[in-house]
Order: structure tokens, then sequence, then C-alpha cells
């Protein structure tokens, strides 16, 4: 008989699937716009319930599964602490998205199969789950191959669209790659334990006969395989091309929360299967990160493609998130190498791996809801490129409101999330200075140098997005018609942004049962000497400290006497109302300051990273001095891909080329060719 959690998971598969089939037979029917994703939201709901009772202290979760082949071991679905975070973060994100898309398809019916769309996501939906609780190596890469596919196919929903064809693909190339380095690594793992459940895994870092060289050779293989699913630089090509072709709703779980199922398993499979041991191992997670987190900005500020921004904007919340993992890594092994050293740095470890699960709990938040609103303003401006847009602050204002706060939240402005997560990052990172490793002394400084500024260069970015969009006047008939959201999509955005508020205020309150997720991976607990009251501590002494609650009563106090003064400076003034001295030119959107000319002074003093490419056309006209027409073309060069992608693609077509000789099309010499393949496979394994 089935317990009662038990039972509530067997119940959320049951509606996944439920909502998956109904899907499919209300395809046609209005009804498919709204049922599917009730069925996504009330499993979404379930997936809540359980994660809180697993993070409230009520115990770990097993649901065994039917296992037909005993030696892939025990198929099981399970919830400890780390998972039961991550659950909760994607369920929360998961309910809003799946409310939200009940207004945010209107557009799409009659035009693409509703149907497909419902199927696809309570499918990618379940998988998403099962990835979180998978308890069997098998049975993980089972649930990450649904989820990359029908990822996919939801990328290429639009599928009229030749950018959802191609970008469709190379998602589902990269993709694939990552999960064979992925499959290498747990088969590795196999060979070392002779089962492939996650429980046998474990037993990896207490293993003598376990050599560096093979440790080290797992790590580096997860790393690039969940690292290609995060999005870090170089393996990042694929997501800014990908999360913008998919439908906004899709684009919102796949930036918010499918790329965290990376960060999820880099976590258990380091520090819950390894055993963090190299040092390294953290600093090459450093460099990557930090490389990641600047790369990522410099192209969002340099991009006029609204999604294109986000997903950008996503790389590089992915290098802030593990640059926290990397901090935690390096901490962790040097603690490990020589405890007396340094008695604190089991502390800093623990604040470091806090201060990136809480990042993930944020970037998942404000990054879902900025894809909302960006939903919301494509559908109304019916362009991506916000140099069309402008003026929709008056147009659409909850959704300007509701979009402005994902933008002061990702920008790390107090009290808000996204400044919390990354105020601990930085006293993790500052507090390392006791560690006498020539490369930590180095790469440390140089990745607080890298937070510092590839936040500041995401201020300035969304200063400029925030700008482009809502404010000043609209910059095309559409833009100008524009009209505020709907209900259901303003209802999924609410959620999110007073999350993006409450999750940073009530930090204080949040950042214990964080710490107690850290804690079992690391063994340390850091929550009693952190919160002190409603204040924010440094674990290792009285560093620093700050209280969230604190600066949301200071900024509440002073927006009312801010008002106060300048209505009292200015109220007794008379109001004169004229025209603009325009120079005999009506003003217009023409004149307005544009996105491209905000972001060209950042773009030409980091010219050398991100290359722009300018084209400038003249029709000549009877005058020499006045050309008849201009035209102004500019392109972000995709450096990437064309001075790495694209050389190793031309050597495996010219490879291709070579070895297609073999394929003669004579049934004899393939014959020829098993003959020889089975007398050297006696030969080898005789």
């Amino acid at each position: 008989m089935l317990l009662p959690d038990q039972m509530l998971f067997a119940a959320l598969i049951t509606i996944s699937l439920a909502g998956a089939m109904l899907a499919v037979l209300l395809d046609r029917r209005r009804a498919c716009l709204t049922v599917p994703y009730a069925a996504a939201a009330l499993s979404s709901a379930i997936a809540l319930i359980l994660s809180l009772s697993v993070l409230l202290g009520l115990g770990d979760f097993t649901l065994a599964l039917p296992t037909y082949i005993s030696r892939l071991g025990a198929f099981s679905l399970h919830i400890d602490r780390l998972s039961a975070f991550f659950l909760l973060v994607a369920s929360i994100v998961t309910m809003c998205v799946s409310i939200y898309s009940m207004g945010y398809l209107r557009e799409y019916r009659g035009r693409y199969s509703m149907g497909r769309m419902g199927f696809l996501f309570n499918i990618f939906v379940l998988s998403l789950y099962m990835v979180l609780t998978a308890g069997n190596a098998v049975l993980f890469l089972v649930a990450w191959e649904v989820m990359s596919v029908s990822s996919y196919l939801l990328v290429m929903y639009e599928w009229r669209r030749e950018d959802s064809v191609s970008s469709g693909l190379l998602y589902l190339v990269m993709t694939h790659l990552g999960t064979a380095l992925i499959s290498t690594a747990f088969v590795l793992m196999w060979t070392q334990t002779g089962s492939f459940d996650f429980s046998s895994f474990a037993g990896i870092r207490e293993m003598e006969t376990t050599s560096g060289t093979m440790r080290s050779a797992m790590f580096l293989l997860l790393l690039i395989g969940f690292g290609t699913k995060a999005g870090l630089v170089p393996m990042h090509v694929w997501l800014p091309k990908a999360h913008p072709a998919a439908p906004t709703n899709m684009s919102a779980l796949m930036s918010a929360v499918m790329v965290k199922t990376a960060v999820f398993m880099m976590i258990r499979c380091c520090f819950g299967f390894l055993g963090v041991t190299e040092v390294w191992w953290g600093l090459l997670v450093l460099l990557i990160a930090s490389i990641s987190a600047l790369v990522g900005v410099l192209y969002a500020v340099a991009e006029t493609d609204i999604k294109r921004i986000l997903a950008y904007s996503t790389v590089e919340n992915m290098g802030i998130i593990f640059i926290g993992l990397g901090a935690a890594m390096v901490f962790q092994a040097s603690a490990a190498g020589d405890p007396m050293a340094n008695p604190y740095l089991g502390d800093i470890a623990a604040l470091a791996l806090v201060a990136s699960l809480f990042h993930v709990m944020s970037h998942a938040m404000f990054k879902s809801l900025l894809f909302m609103g960006a939903g919301a303003v494509v559908g109304a401006s019916h362009t991506r490129n916000i140099e069309e847009m402008g003026g929709l602050g008056r147009k659409m204002r909850y959704t300007g409101v509701l979009f402005f706060i994902g933008a002061l939240s990702i920008s790390a402005i107090p009290p808000l999330n996204g400044f919390v997560g990354e105020w601990m990052m930085f006293q993790s990172l500052l507090l390392s200075q006791t560690i006498s490793d020539p490369m930590v002394n180095i790469l440390i400084p140089a990745a607080v140098a890298a937070l510092a500024l590839a936040g500041a260069i995401a201020a300035a970015c969304f200063v400029r997005l925030y700008g482009a969009v809502f404010l000043a006047r609209p910059r095309s008939e559409h833009a100008e018609a524009a009209k505020e959201a709907p209900r259901p999509m303003l209802a999924g955005m609410y959620v999110l942004g007073a999350l993006c508020v409450l999750t940073g205020v009530l930090a204080t309150l949040i950042i214990p049962v964080v710490d107690s997720v850290s804690a079992s991976m690391l063994g340390t607990s850091i929550a009693s000497r952190m919160v002190n009251g409603l204040t924010l501590i440094t674990p290792a002494g009285d560093f620093s400290y700050m209280s969230p609650l604190a600066v949301a009563v200071m900024f509440l106090l002073l927006l009312p006497l801010v008002y106060l003064v300048a209505n009292r400076l200015g109220g007794s003034q008379p109001t004169v109302r004229e025209d603009t001295w325009d120079c005999g030119t009506p003003l217009g959107p023409r004149n307005e300051y544009s996105a491209t000319a905000h972001s060209q002074p950042l773009t030409r003093l980091f010219g050398q990273t991100v290359r722009v490419k300018v084209e400038v056309a003249e029709t000549p006209s009877s005058s020499p001095l006045v050309p008849a027409r201009m035209s102004f073309r500019r392109e972000v060069e995709p450096v990437f891909e064309r001075y790495l992608y694209d050389p190793v693609s031309r050597a495996a077509i010219s490879l291709s080329k070579r070895i297609s000789v073999i394929q003669m099309g004579s049934i004899q010499a393939y014959l020829a060719y098993i003959f020889v393949t089975l007398l050297a496979l006696l030969v080898v394994f005789r």
C-alpha cells in the first residue's frame, strides 16, 4: 500500500499524463487553452507540497518504480533536501508559467496545433520533475532525454519560422553531445561501484581504490556535459538561439528552470558522489564561470532582440551561480587538504554554496518574470526588436511595473532577492584571503572583479532595456496601438513579482532552509551564526552584516520624503507647457535616444570581445553633401560560432566525405566489413 507522500507523487505523474492526453483530445476546442495548463498547475502544486514537506523536516521520500532489468539497478524517485529545494523552485515557476500560458497561447490558436503544445508542455514538466528526483543513473538519463527531446520539439513549435528550425537542430546536437559525456561519466562510476543507483555512487568519495585520475576524468566529463546544458561559455552557443526561438512560456521555463538541472547535478555529483578533494576543480569552474558571466552580459548589452537579451543574461547569471559553486569547491578542497590552516574555510565554503543556491532561486523567479513580461510586450508590439517599441509603459502599466521589479532584481538592487544572493557571494569570495595557494590568490580576486563588472554592466543593460521598451514615445504603429496583457498572463507575473520582493526582504527566514540544503552536501551548517534576528552576518567573524528588511523600510521611508521635498520645491512655481526647441524639426520617435546609442560606449570599450559589424549605405543625389537615402545595418558578430564551432564543423564534414568512400553500395563489401569486425572482436575478447 502506498504511503501518503507516495500517493501524491503517483498523482503528480497521473495528472501530468492525463493533461498531455487531454491536450491531444481537445486539440481543436477552446478548452485546450485551459485544461492542459490547469493540469500542469495542479501537478506543480503537488510537487510544491512534496518539496515543502521534505524541507520542513518531515524526512526524505522514495517512490519505487517497476524495474525489468535487474542489472540496471532499482528504479526509484527520491526526494532529499537538495532535490526538494530545486523541486520547490521548479514547481513555483512552472505553476506561474502554466497560468500565464492560458492567456499567452491565445495568439497561436488557429495558426499552430494547441494539442501539440499542451501535450509537450505537460511531458516536459513531468520529465523535469523526474530529472530532479531520479534515484538511478539510467532512469535519470531516460528522464533527461525526454526533457531534452520535448524541449527541442517546443523550440521548433513555430516550425514555419526558419530560425526556429535551425535553432532547434543546434540545440538538439549540443544537448546530445552533453548527454553522451554525462553517460560516459556515469558508466565510469558504474565501473567503480557495480551499480547504477545514485545511492551506490555516493560511496565513491569514500573509496580508496578510485584513483585521483579517475575522479578527475569523471569531473571533467560532468563539467562539460552539464556545462553544455547550463550554457557556460564556450558551450553556450545554443542558448541565445534556442530560448528566443521557442514560444515565450517555454523560454521562461527553459531559462529559469531547465538550465538549473545542470546546477543540481553538478552539486550532486561533485559534493555527493565524487567528493571535492582537488583545488584545481574549483579553480577551473571559477575561471569558466567568470568568463561566462562577462561574455553573457556583454553580448546582452549589445543585442536589440528582447528575447536574445534575456537569453544572454541567462548565460551571465549561470556564470554567477557557478562562481559560487566553484568558490565552494575551492574552499572545501582547501579545508580538506589542511584543516588547521584556516578553521573558517568550511564555513566560507558553506556560505559560497548557500549564496549559489539562493541565486538559483532568485534567478528562476526574476528571469521567468522578465521572459513573461517580454512575451506580453512582443505580443502587443508584434516585434522582438526593442528599437521598434517604446512608450509601452503608458499602454501596459501593470506589465511595465512588473517588468521593472524583475529588472531591479536582476540588477541586484537592494532589497530584492537578486541583491541578497550576490551580496553573500561577494562575502564568501572576500573572506578567502588566508589561503596560501598562489593560483587561488590570483583567481579569487579575478572572480571578484568579474562579478563586480558583470553586475555593473547588467544594471546598464536593464536600464537600457527598460527605457527602450517602456519609456519615451512609441516607435511603431503596433507599439502605439498596444494593449495590456490578458489577466491570466498578469496573474502569473504578479505572483513572481511579489516573490522577487518577498524573498529578498524576508531573506533571513529563507536562508536557514537553504543552509539546511547546503549542510546536507557539505556537512557544515552556518545558519545559527549567519542569521541574527533580521540581520545577515558573515559566519567567519564580524566581517560584514546587512539587514534586507531594514533596507526595505529605509526605502519606504525615503520615497515619500523625496516626493514631499520635490513637490514642495517645485509645487509653488507656475507650470508652463511649451513645445521643446527642435531646430525647426518636429520632435518624434526618430529623435529619441535609441538602445543602440545607449550601448555604444560599452560595445566600443569591449570591441575585442563583442564585435559589432556596422554597415552604412548611401544613395547619392544631385547634391554631393546630402544623400537621397541612407540605410544603417548593425549586427553582432557570432565570434564563438565563427572561430570555434565553424572550423570544427568543416573538419567533421570533410572527414565524413573521406570516410564515405567505404560506402560502396556493395552487399559483399558490407559483409566483409562485418566479418573482419567479428574476427577483431574475437581476438580482443577471446
